[in-house]
């Protein structure tokens, strides 16, 4: 088995290229899989972290519910199951049905270049997040957030702000049907 902090290399297809180190991807800004999870609540809500301070980048920022990489031969929902409970505290039933690449320079020599698959969910419960992956949690309406998003970006992880830009000039006919719903909230 693979040891966890290899990531899977990626073409702009979502082929498999092989895999590296979490590490050196960052630093070289190689393609790699990841994954995004969107939590509403039942009053449509979107599930907030701030990510640890003690993370190696992008620490004490705010994003959206869970997002990671799947390990090698794991497939990105299988993965996002995994890391919902490991970071949040919860699993939920989640839907995916879009994706999207990008490149985004993070600071002290890191980059994220992912192809990120976008999953949504409902959880209704509350969350009992691990303290060494997630400061603080909240659930606030995405008006709110992107209101918030506009008066001060630097607060919020570049991945997450470009991910809500990028489903927001999607269309819903690129959303599997039964994933509309969820994923409508997002436009």
């Amino acid at each position: 088995m693979q040891r966890p902090d290899k990531l899977v290399l990626v073409n702009q297809e979502d082929v498999e290229l092989g895999t590296a180190s979490k590490s050196r991807v960052h630093r070289e800004g190689t393609l790699h899989r990841a994954f995004s999870v969107f939590v509403f609540d039942s009053s449509e809500r979107l599930l907030l972290q701030r990510r640890s301070a003690r993370k190696y980048h992008s620490g004490g920022l705010w994003s959206n519910t869970c997002c990671s990489h799947p390990r090698p031969g794991e497939p990105p929902i299988n993965a996002a199951h995994r890391r919902l409970r490991e970071e949040m505290g919860f699993d939920c039933p989640l839907l995916t049905g879009y994706a999207f690449v990008y490149r985004a320079e993070l600071g002290n020599g890191l980059t994220e270049h992912e192809y990120d698959h976008v999953l949504v969910g409902r959880f209704c419960g509350r969350p009992m997040p691990n303290p060494r992956e997630v400061a603080a949690w909240k659930w606030e309406h995405l008006d709110t957030v992107r209101r918030d998003i506009a008066a001060q970006p630097e607060f919020y992880t570049e991945w997450f702000k470009i991910a809500l830009e990028r489903i927001r000039g999607a269309s819903p006919s690129h959303f599997p049907p039964k994933a509309r719903r969820l994923f409508g909230l997002l436009l």
